[in-house]
């Protein structure tokens, strides 16, 4: 006879003043013994741009460990699992914050969060991998160029960035292009997929007296066209303008705006250290809470 193990499971919307907004996140609270197989059939089936899993920690020093997947391929590490998962862990009892502090442990490492707050209001912040420039070659400058071909572009050049994922960085004019951008999705598929990148993401600075920046990302290759609120790319983004010395009057800490275009406004809270290190960060709000059946 078989047993099957009830698991915790919770969903929840990151980056988000409410629920509604930002992008929604799937939680498997305690997600030991499933296989890599499993997971990956689960997140295909929640159908969400990430599903993560719970773990007991293989580092002392870490508060708890995970694993995230988009429906087609394991990441890893990504801003809003990572953020959605926190918020998760500490609504569930199953680990206290430190000094307003915890260690997630991933595929990228041992990353430091920060928590501030509690409840609704709880901001919780995760530092990104350290992003850097990667080098193309002529094929991929060709696939670019078709893919940014209807872009019209603001100073800095497109540029590779890796920090766990690779994310394209694409400046745009200004914040009116950004929102009424129709992506090409099938050169940007291309791209990506060509490129060995998760997805191409477009932004510019805003005059608006609530955000800074103006960001979407797209990432059709992983079935996800638009992805509503995306944090490594939003760190990505904070790298280069850092690696640029780009911040300008923006200024290192600031708030970028996401989501708006697929009815999911979220905020993204970002600050970028001296030394080059990215920390963002946001609200989450728990939609449902439940448990479920995948063995």
């Amino acid at each position: 006879m078989t047993t099957t193990m009830t698991r915790r499971f919770l969903q929840c919307d990151v980056f988000a003043e409410y629920a509604g907004a930002g992008n929604g996140l799937a939680v498997v609270l305690n997600g030991e013994n499933l296989s890599t197989e499993q997971m990956q059939a689960f997140a295909k089936f929640t159908n969400m741009s990430e599903t993560t899993f719970v773990l007991p920690t293989t580092k002392a020093e870490a508060s708890y460990r995970v694993r995230i997947f988009t429906p087609v391929s394991e990441m890893p590490f990504a801003g809003h699992p990572s953020v959605g998962t926190a918020h998760a862990v500490l609504e569930s009892g199953l680990v206290k914050a430190v000094d307003g502090k915890l260690v997630q442990e991933c595929a990228a490492g041992l990353l430091p969060m920060t928590v501030q707050g509690d409840g609704k209001d709880r901001c919780i912040s995760v530092r990104a991998p350290r992003g850097k420039i990667i080098p193309h070659d002529a094929d991929v400058q060709t696939l670019l160029d078709a893919a940014i071909k209807n872009m019209t572009l603001g100073q800095l050049p497109p540029t590779l960035m890796n920090n766990g994922p690779q994310w394209w960085c694409v400046e745009l004019a200004d914040e009116t292009v950004v929102r009424e951008l129709k992506p090409m999705l099938p050169e940007i598929a291309a791209l990506t997929q060509g490129s060995n990148s998760v997805g191409l993401s477009v932004f510019a600075r805003s005059n608006s007296p609530d955000y800074q920046l103006v960001v979407r990302a797209f990432c059709p290759a992983d079935s996800i066209p638009e992805d509503p609120v995306t944090g490594s790319a939003n760190a990505a983004i904070a790298a280069l303008m850092h690696e640029s010395k780009a911040f300008g009057k923006t200024g290192n800490t600031y708030t970028a705006s996401q989501g708006r275009e697929v009815g999911r406004d979220g905020l993204v809270q970002v600050r970028g250290d001296d030394d080059g290190e990215v920390w963002i960060g946001g609200k989450t709000q728990t939609v449902i809470e439940g448990s479920l059946s995948w063995d």
